[in-house]
């Protein structure tokens, strides 16, 4: 009888550690940049690359790269921009500034979440999925620069993690999406 109540307990106690880590890409809800609900459920079936922005970054250029490359495999590729500003305050602006630059200087059509944190105390659930092993399953990384890419595949796995000096467009990512 004791070790069932053990085991009872221990159960209370673990089940929700359990819950925790099984959770995955597909249930985070996040905001566009205007403000409305994104469910991440409905990329199912589709590659993703997460990408953290800035306007004023030296990497800032990528978002004519991250366009075509939205663009050339529409419909195979989503990508999803999420403007933060942890970063020397290269993402200043608000929202309405942000979508007018991206507008303006890249012609970017790739969805663009609201501005959020994508590291430190604040950072962002998604974000700390991403970039924690116990969370993603796959591997802990740590969100150094602007236009840092996660790469996650169809059923919402994450795959792998691009630095900011590697392009969109690379050979590593053309060779993901072939797959």
């Amino acid at each position: 009888m004791k070790i069932l109540k053990w085991q009872l307990i221990l159960s209370l106690i673990l089940f929700p550690i359990v819950v925790t880590a099984q959770s995955g890409f597909y249930d985070f809800k996040v905001k566009t940049l205007e403000g409305e609900d994104f469910n991440l459920a409905s990329l199912k079936g589709k590659k993703v690359m997460v990408v953290n922005t800035a306007s004023k970054c030296g990497y800032t250029p990528q978002y004519k790269d991250l366009e075509e490359l939205y663009k050339q495999y529409n419909g195979k590729l989503i990508i999803i921009g999420f403007p933060a500003n942890n970063f020397l305050n290269q993402e200043p602006g608000s929202a309405l500034e942000i979508r007018q630059f991206c507008t303006d200087n890249y012609s970017v059509t790739f969805p663009l979440m609201e501005k959020i944190s994508v590291k430190g105390n604040d950072m962002h659930p998604l974000y700390k999925w991403l970039t924690t092993k116990s969370l993603n399953g796959v591997m802990d990384s740590e969100v150094k620069w602007n236009f840092q890419k996660y790469l996650i595949d169809e059923n919402g796995k994450l795959v792998d993690v691009l630095y900011s000096k590697e392009k969109p467009g690379s050979e590593k990512v053309i060779a993901w999406l072939g797959k």
